[in-house]
């Protein structure tokens, strides 16, 4: 099993999810550009070079792939480019932005910023989502760290700027993810439709929300299971 996150983010947010699961060899990692990966870079490629690199790891080894927001977007690119290495593939409110049924307001904030300089464009990130206090009240070196991985931010906001696989390419058992909460009045519904436009199974989670795998870890590891669970019931079925 492989876990891909989102942006900005690293691996390490799923410990929580990694300790309850175990009994399931889960493989983690930063990806380019952020946590222990910055110094690979982000130039270049867009999400297809993501998604390249995640086959990498794959290594010619058959697994269940569960990615969160934009990871949940790279690894559908990647099921699309080698689908016999993916056993299942669960996506959790995947940011698929540049699709047209996402609401305007969302497509034109990623937009927004995509033109910033890449040293700006993770602290407005930032900002917009937790406010100009709680930026502030980080220690500088926790904001220079993050201003490190703006490249990679900026990148992952650019490569949102038009689909980057046709929907009927999508062809591996998938489940879609979504919480019940929506702090985003915008999103309501844009993940059932989703889920619809993309032919995934549909899994909500009462009480979770974008970020369901730091606030309600138990409620993703279903989610993970669920995905398992998919992967295992498309084996008997092809048996």
């Amino acid at each position: 099993m492989v876990l891909v996150h989102g942006t900005p983010d690293r691996s390490k947010s799923f410990a929580h999810v990694v300790h309850q699961l175990s009994d399931l060899p889960v493989t983690v990692y930063d990806r380019r550009g952020y946590g222990k990966s910055l110094a690979a870079g982000s130039e270049g490629g867009g999400f297809g070079t993501h998604a390249d690199d995640l086959i990498a790891i794959l290594d010619g080894t058959p697994a269940v792939v569960v990615g969160q927001s934009v990871g949940g977007v790279i690894a559908m690119l990647a099921a699309t480019r080698a689908p016999e290495l993916f056993l299942a593939l669960g996506v959790w409110e995947p940011a698929m932005t540049a699709w047209d049924w996402w609401p305007p307001v969302l497509r034109s904030r990623v937009d927004a910023w995509g033109r910033l300089a890449e040293s700006e464009a993770i602290g407005e990130w930032f900002r917009t989502v937790f406010g100009d206090a709680r930026w502030a009240a980080l220690p500088e070196r926790s904001r220079q760290l993050l201003r490190e991985e703006g490249k990679a931010f900026h990148a992952d906001m650019v490569s949102q700027d038009a689909p980057c696989f046709e929907l009927d390419q999508l062809r591996v058992p998938r489940l879609l993810g979504c919480g019940a909460m929506d702090s985003e009045p915008a999103t309501f519904g844009v993940h059932t439709r989703t889920a619809e436009m993309t032919g995934c199974e549909l899994l909500v989670v009462e009480g979770a929300d974008h970020v369901a795998y730091l606030s309600h870890p138990d409620a993703w590891v279903r989610f993970v299971r669920a995905t398992v669970e998919l992967a295992d019931r498309d084996a008997l079925t092809g048996q």
